[in-house]
Order: structure tokens, then sequence, then C-alpha cells
């Protein structure tokens, strides 16, 4: 791994989990309460804060920008997530959330040298054919630090995600594979997988894609080809991402230690998941 890659890896680690507040803090569900939308589970909310940079879009939409979730299952939140509340209240209202999340957290208000960094990144990543960077770039920056610095990480994470798309589509993977081969080297339990909505019927077809393709076995675990195609795919994210920490040059090893004591706030909460799609869990403490 070039020392570049390893950079655009180290700093998804350190942001995801900063970024990731939103869809589990209670304070976020509050504010989803208040907007109207159901809170007894976490995609009615997920679903709006996540693609109301796109504006009020239609379900393939958000299906294609998502990528892992079901079509069927976006179609169950979106558009109906607009009826409830319009795009910018509920960006608005995500702001809100991120604030009163991170508000208790000690040193919050001496965050401007970390959120300055954390917006010049932000800021160079070229967004063209990544929607869901684009839609969070072309947002007003917030005044408040601690929101400088989650909108920032916000961008980057989606930045990367995009790419990761791209990088997926360049190894042959269609939604449902992707997520397949990703459960096929153990990277979280089969369940959490299955929280993306895709039917029984289609999973075991996508195995069976990949098992004709030799990259899982019969078992469902992945082949040394399978590994090799997974380990493919995260590098060319990480290429695909490593462009605004290219830019920020030096300055990035000061952005993460500036912005450490918002990840063990953001870990220590205890309202992130250990394991979950992206794989990074077990990760959250390696920054």
């Amino acid at each position: 791994m070039t020392e570049e890659i390893a950079v655009a890896r180290r700093m998804w680690w350190l942001l995801e989990p900063v970024h990731a507040v939103l869809y589990y803090a209670p304070a976020a569900f509050e504010h989803a309460g208040e907007l109207g939308y159901a809170v007894d589970e976490r995609w009615p909310s997920y679903f709006a804060w996540r693609a109301a940079p796109l504006g009020a879009v239609d379900a393939g939409t958000v299906a294609e920008a998502f990528c892992s979730f079901s079509p069927r299952m976006v179609a169950e939140h979106v558009p109906a997530a607009w009826e409830i509340a319009a795009p910018q209240q509920v960006l608005s209202a995500r702001l809100a959330a991120v604030e009163d999340f991170y508000r208790p957290m000690p040193g919050v208000a001496e965050l401007a040298e970390a959120a300055g960094l954390a917006r010049r990144a932000a800021e160079s990543a070229q967004t063209r054919g990544r929607a869901l960077a684009a839609a969070n770039a072309a947002l007003p920056w917030p005044d408040e630090p601690v929101l400088v610095l989650w909108q920032a990480a916000t961008i980057l994470r989606e930045h990367r995600g995009d790419g990761h798309l791209s990088a997926l589509r360049e190894h042959g993977l269609d939604p449902v594979e992707s997520l397949v081969s990703f459960a096929s080297v153990q990277a979280a339990p089969p369940e959490v997988f299955a929280s993306r909505g895709w039917s029984d019927q289609q999973w075991a077809a996508a195995r069976e894609r990949l098992l004709t393709r030799g990259l899982v076995a019969e078992s469902g675990q992945a082949t040394g080809r399978g590994r090799e195609v997974r380990d493919a795919v995260e590098r060319r994210t990480d290429e695909l991402a490593a462009e605004p920490w290219r830019s920020l040059g030096d300055a990035t090893s000061t952005l993460a230690r500036l912005t450490r004591p918002v990840l063990e706030w953001a870990v220590g909460s205890g309202v992130l998941p250990v394991s979950s799609t992206l794989g990074i869990g077990m990760r959250f403490g390696a920054a």
C-alpha cells in the first residue's frame, strides 16, 4: 500500500464516525420526530438526512446514488420523505441535530483550525460525476466550527463513497453482488447486510453469479480470487479518494491530530454500531 493510499484510508477511518453520528444519535431522532418522521427505526430519518442535499428527488435517483439499498426499500421511504418535510427543512434539522450531539464535547469551541483544514480538503475534492459529494458541496457552509468540520467530513465521505461505486462498477460488481462480496470476506455479520433490503432470492442469485465467476465458494466465503477482487476494489476506492489529501499535503496530519478528540467523542458516545456495512467498526480508533 502506497503512503498516499494509506493516508486516504486513515482519514476515512477518522472522519466516517464523525459524520455517522447523524444516523444514530438520540438528538437526531429527536429532531426527526419533530419533523414528523417515524423514529421506531432509523431508516425513515436516514433516507431523509442523507438524500436531502439532492433535493426532492425520486426513488430511482436515490437508489442509484445510494447503490447498496434495494430499490424496493428505497421506494418505501422516497419520495414519501418529502411529503413529511421539505429537503430544506431536513437540512436545517440535521445541522441542529449534529450541533446538539457535539455541543457538550469539551473543547468544542476550539475547533476552528480543524474546521478550516477540513474545509480546505473538502473544497479541493473534484465532484463532477459524484452525485452525493456534489450535492453536499453545493450547500452553504455553517458558521459553527464543529458544524463546518462535520459538513466537510460529510462531503469527503460522500466523495469517497461515490468513488467506491465507480470502483465496484470497474470490477463488475452490481449493488447486491457488492454486498455479497463484502460479506464473503467477513466484513460484517450477514444480518448487517440484510438491512439493505435485498430479498433472500436476490441475495442467493447474486451469490450464484459470484460462484460462477469463481469469486465465492459454495460456503459463501470468498475464494482467493474473490479476495483479490475485493482488495482491488478497496485499493481503487482509496486511489479515487486520495485527491483532497494530496491537496492538503502535510497539513493532513495536523487535521488528524486536531480531529482526534471529535472522533473519541463520537465513538465514546456509544451510539455507533460495532459493525456496519462499511466494515470499519473495529477500526474506529485507528485514525
